[in-house]
């Protein structure tokens, strides 16, 4: 027994002493997750579970100082890593001790932590950082929009870069607790709900948190002197909805609309099922954009959205996006008609519900308004390209692809996929293949060629989207009523 004992420990000894020689040394985690249309964005070897953002802001300069700490798991072994961001930074450190860093392109900051981090390994990752976000441009422009007031972050596929230093792409999705300090006077809005709200001083300091995994550029923060109005849907959900309190002319518009935000999840649940986040949503700047953006729980919305009256069309699509991007989110940004497409398509729900043009109506008039040599249709909503990504065809074509779905499977199939798909992938990502197979195994019917012909195909499809025939859709028919109020929702 001793004999055998005392080889054991020997074997055992050898294959000690041998892997640190075996074993891989660690590599550098990749400047980008490898998607097509954006390279750069967000990086390789690690996986955020946590952003944890303390802010202080003075309004009167832009400044912006900054603390994020960053819960993360090592997906490899790493000997250095990147993180997206722009603002100067000051220190880093990793589990506790400095860290080398240094900026790289236009907005990579590669961290070179004191000791390598194994794969599995958790890491805490502190940045300290500070600068004026509206002073700093890359790739050509800022998403940090100044206000009279304030500043306001909201921006798509980017934001992030010019507040806190992260992950920056869809697939690696995370918690948030934001917290800002701001002079009295100033107010801070964030996603999620407000945890607390303490003066001291003459500084008073706003906690937000969003507890469901969220896409970093779905992170919004807007500084400012805002009406906030609180209430809660006949469920119990607290709808937080705030307005600069200059926004002139456009105010009673955007209120008429904004305000009917509990009303409208209440309605979508009922086509998505329930609700997805703690809480809902918006909030209008004195911004002088033209773009609403879906930021998960606080929808962005520009002044200008209600420059022509109420919006309640805008205000659907933009709460579509908490079902259809923010709790099931596009794993690469070419998956993008997952967002746009299904977002347009519950506008033409919502027309269909006010009597003012049918979900088929509008999806028909998407195919015989637009001619067969029209450039529109070489567009493909499935892949557009980034320069394409926020093309009207993919609003458009894509929403006309969604109703040539429910025309082939029937409604009753339709509607069970809709709630279906937002249950099977709640607070994950996903892709337009995966889409289509699980339309496929709901329906039990085969859809390759239709997805093709309407979402890959640079031409116009041979038939209408709801199945009539050719001749009776390409005759003369009156615009539907909701069609311009629709087209008054734009993106960046």
């Amino acid at each position: 027994m001793r004999t055998r004992t005392l080889l054991v420990a020997a074997a055992t000894a050898v294959l000690l002493l041998a892997s640190p020689a075996t074993a891989a040394a660690p590599t550098a985690g990749a400047d980008g997750v490898g998607d097509s249309y954006y390279p750069t964005y967000g990086n390789g070897g690690y996986d955020v579970s946590h952003y944890d953002i303390r802010l202080k802001y003075q309004p009167a300069t832009d400044r912006l100082e900054g603390t994020t700490t960053i819960l993360a798991t090592a997906t490899q072994d790493l000997s250095r890593f990147d993180l997206d961001f722009a603002l100067d930074v000051s220190e880093v450190l990793v589990n506790g001790r400095r860290a080398a860093f240094a900026g790289s392109g236009e907005q990579e900051l590669v961290v070179t932590p004191a000791a390598p981090l194994r794969k599995g390994e958790r890491a805490t990752v502190v940045v300290r950082y500070a600068g004026t976000p509206s002073a700093v441009k890359r790739y050509g422009f800022t998403a940090w929009l100044r206000t009279p007031d304030g500043g306001v972050a909201a921006g798509e596929p980017e934001a992030a870069w010019w507040w806190f230093p992260s992950n920056d792409h869809p697939s690696d999705k995370a918690t948030f607790d934001v917290s800002v300090l701001v002079p009295d006077g100033t107010q801070a809005i964030s996603n999620g709900v407000l945890v607390s709200q303490r003066s001291q001083l003459g500084w008073t300091r706003y906690s937000w948190r969003e507890d469901k995994p969220q896409a970093t550029y779905l992170a919004t923060l807007a500084l400012g002197r805002f009406d906030v109005t609180t209430s809660t849907t006949a469920g119990g959900l607290p709808v937080i909805n705030a307005y600069s309190r200059d926004l002139g002319d456009n105010e009673g518009a955007a209120r008429a609309s904004v305000e009917r935000t509990g009303e409208l999840v209440d309605w979508l649940s009922g086509y998505f099922g329930p609700y997805p986040f703690s809480s809902a949503g918006g909030y209008v700047p004195n911004v002088p954009t033209r773009f609403a953006l879906e930021n998960q729980t606080r929808v962005f919305y520009s002044p200008r959205q209600f420059a022509s009256g109420s919006n309640t069309s805008v205000v659907v699509h933009e709460l579509a996006h908490q079902w259809f991007g923010d709790s099931v989110s596009l794993q690469r940004w070419s998956d993008i008609w997952l967002n746009e497409g299904f977002a347009r398509y519950a506008q033409y729900l919502w027309s269909e519900h006010e009597g003012e043009g049918t979900a088929a109506e509008l999806a028909d008039w998407v195919w015989s308004s637009h001619p067969a040599d029209d450039p529109f249709w070489t567009v493909r909503p499935g892949d557009p390209g980034a320069d394409g990504q926020f093309d009207i065809a993919v609003y458009d074509r894509g929403a006309a692809a969604v109703q040539a779905l429910r025309a082939a499977v029937g409604d009753e199939s339709f509607f069970a996929i809709l709630r279906g798909w937002q249950s099977e992938h709640r607070y994950g990502n996903a892709t337009v293949a995966q889409f289509r197979a699980y339309a496929e195994r709901v329906s039990g019917k085969p859809l390759a060629e239709l997805f093709d012909t309407w979402l890959f195909t640079p031409a116009r499809p041979a038939a209408a989207p709801s199945g009539a025939p050719a001749a009776a859709s390409l005759a003369a028919k009156a615009e539907p009523r909701s069609w311009q109020k629709i087209h008054q929702v734009e993106h960046r």
